[in-house]
């Protein structure tokens, strides 16, 4: 998890982020570094993030901005492909959104009370352990 201030965009720390990946195997072994799949929004739709992923081997699904269709559209052949699209993929992608969404049921949360990093990390994790199931 990497915690910022309110104004900044999530897009500008995908590569934290995905440098902080890291999930367990069964059995022995190192962890794994490298998700099966990223599936994200229109606010992570940018040649920086699709060639970050594209050089780590990661399949995307992304769906493209309109401005962005418009702009490759207007190009005519010299602006490629659209980027592959699963729509089924995609829409397990609202697990993440409920999940949020269960979270910011917490006022302290929505509206971000506490003062220090630390203290909101940990109301989250508090959060997160009160609806676990």
């Amino acid at each position: 998890m990497v915690l910022t201030g309110g104004n900044v965009n999530d897009c500008t720390q995908f590569t934290r982020v995905m440098a902080g990946v890291e999930f367990r195997r069964p059995g022995p072994g190192r962890a794994a570094t490298r998700p099966a799949r990223v599936i994200a929004d229109k606010g992570y739709s940018s040649k920086a993030i699709r060639a970050h992923l594209r050089k780590r081997g990661i399949p995307a699904t992304i769906p493209e901005r309109r401005d962005q269709q418009a702009n490759r559209k207007r190009k005519g052949r010299a602006g490629g492909r659209p980027p592959a699209f699963d729509r089924a993929a995609y829409k397990r992608r609202n697990v993440v959104e409920r999940c949020f969404n269960r979270l910011k049921q917490f006022r302290a949360i929505a509206t971000r009370f506490d003062k220090t990093a630390i203290s909101y990390r940990a109301m989250i994790d508090l959060a997160t352990l009160l609806i676990w199931p």
